[in-house]
């Protein structure tokens, strides 16, 4: 049985996709060249270009990489720094979060 994905999904992963596919021609780097560079089979950079949702988010971001296309709005260090504040800021989270279990009726 195959997964079903929003609408909302397909799309961004979709517009992802053709980022990395225009990127790597503007660069006119071959598909078998970034593939190798990011480990992968140019069958699946090209499922990646497609936008397939069925690939690891990682392999995208793996292409993005040997592209150096800039994720985030960051680069090298500022992307650094972007994941370390993050971080820091998911520390100062709750560690679980409770869903609701009861309703009070204070409705007299």
């Amino acid at each position: 049985m195959s997964r079903t994905y929003l609408s909302s999904t397909l799309q961004a992963v979709s517009v992802l996709g053709a980022q990395l596919a225009v990127n790597r021609r503007e660069q006119r780097r071959s598909a078998v060249d970034v593939a190798e560079r990011a480990g992968i089979t140019r069958v699946t950079l090209r499922r990646i270009e497609r936008g397939d949702p069925g690939v690891s988010i990682g392999l995208y971001f793996e292409v993005a990489m040997v592209l150096s296309l800039p994720l985030f709005g960051a680069e090298g260090p500022e992307l650094a720094e972007l994941a370390a504040r993050q971080q820091r800021e998911l520390i100062l989270m709750p560690k679980r979060i409770r869903a609701r279990t009861s309703h009070v009726d204070d409705d007299f």
